[in-house]
């Protein structure tokens, strides 16, 4: 059932074009991530639909009901911000319950619901504390227990991690995952950074230049991009300008090196240049185990990265990276050295755009 539609939305700022033809729908209970990089729209996307903006043209409709021009204290959606904004001269539960007291709840109701979240965030000893007094993950479950203390049909996540360290935020995004699938609560999450999109999200919507790439799972995004950009911007990447030798069997080749690329080269003529692409993972030693490609090349550095060991190698007159697991028994190369990998041919992604 579709929970949030965003219709044909564009937004401008005088010449300059933020957002362009944004089109999505949303199921109920769904969490929704809006992935790129900064200036690509997602935060002014973001802020159409809390209502902070307006948009240019288009439409945002809730439950059925058009908002687009809706003033943001009418929507009752909860919005989660990158600075916490916390009262300083508010307790913690003060800071929950205030947006029920401006809705004009009851003294017992509003102490019933403030105690309800703050078990729910697992803070029931920090009731009477202040901000001050909080470290930076523990303000940021404070803001998120606000948000959802007036039982909002929509959540939404402006970056709410990036101001804290990196196991903070690994500790906080699961624990928000855990409260949004507990309450079933439709929810759109603004980020750059693909590690959380991946892991939070039932789907992603990767933005470049105000407009939408991709729309799709983690696992579609990261394995089966259909644009350029989404390839570069999910995860490292090898890529290489080839040329197409024989469309029908899917065969290209760079620096003279043939390679098979299972999804074919259908549409593609003989002599065209296309833009191939391998993740590093996708990489094995020869001696290890033999798939459709095999490469000659020269290990040009090796980099330890804590569980997965980069080398960088030359095949041809290009520069690829390989990522294995880290582990006891590995055996690298020498620096130098002469080697051969290999790869499948269901690894080679042919890129558009």
């Amino acid at each position: 059932m579709t929970h949030l539609e965003l219709t044909h939305i564009h937004k401008s700022f005088g010449a300059s074009v933020a957002v362009e033809d944004f089109n999505l729908t949303v199921k109920q209970g769904e969490f929704v991530s809006f992935l790129g990089p900064s200036g690509c729209g997602k935060t002014t996307t973001l802020r159409m639909v809390a209502g902070f903006e307006l948009p240019t043209s288009g439409n945002v409709t809730l439950n059925g009901k058009d908002l687009t021009y809706v003033p943001p204290n009418k929507r009752n959606v909860g919005m989660v911000f990158q600075s916490y904004a916390l009262f300083p001269n508010m307790t913690v539960a003060q800071n929950v319950g205030y947006g029920l007291k401006i809705a004009g709840k009851s003294k017992n109701e509003i102490e019933e619901r403030v105690r309800e979240m703050l078990s729910l965030i697992q803070m029931d000893k920090f009731y009477s504390r202040y901000p001050y007094q909080l470290s930076g993950g523990q303000q940021q479950r404070v803001a998120l227990a606000r948000a959802l203390a007036i039982q909002p049909e929509l959540l939404l996540l402006d970056e709410p991690l990036s101001a804290l360290d990196a196991k903070i935020r690994f500790e906080l995004r699961q624990e928000i995952r855990r409260i949004q699938q507990k309450l079933g609560i439709t929810t759109i999450y603004v980020t750059h950074d693909q590690e959380e999109a991946l892991s939070l999200s039932d789907r992603i919507v990767v933005m470049s230049q105000g407009k939408i790439e991709q729309v799709g799972n983690p696992f579609e995004i990261y394995n089966f991009p259909q644009t350029r950009f989404v390839a570069k911007f999910v995860g490292s990447l090898n890529t290489v300008t080839a040329t197409v030798v024989d469309p029908a069997k899917g065969i290209a080749s760079f620096d003279g090196i043939n390679l098979e690329i299972a999804q074919g080269l259908n549409g593609k003529n003989k002599g065209e240049e296309v833009t191939i692409a391998i993740r590093p993972e996708r990489f094995n030693f020869l001696a290890e185990q033999r798939k459709e490609n095999v490469f000659d090349c020269t290990i040009e550095n090796i980099t330890f990265l804590g569980s997965v060991v980069r080398v960088q190698m030359k095949i041809g007159n290009s520069i690829f990276n390989m990522d294995t697991f880290n582990r006891p028994s590995l055996k690298l190369p020498n620096i130098g050295g002469k080697e051969q990998v290999t790869c499948s041919n269901k690894a080679v992604l042919v890129l558009a755009g």
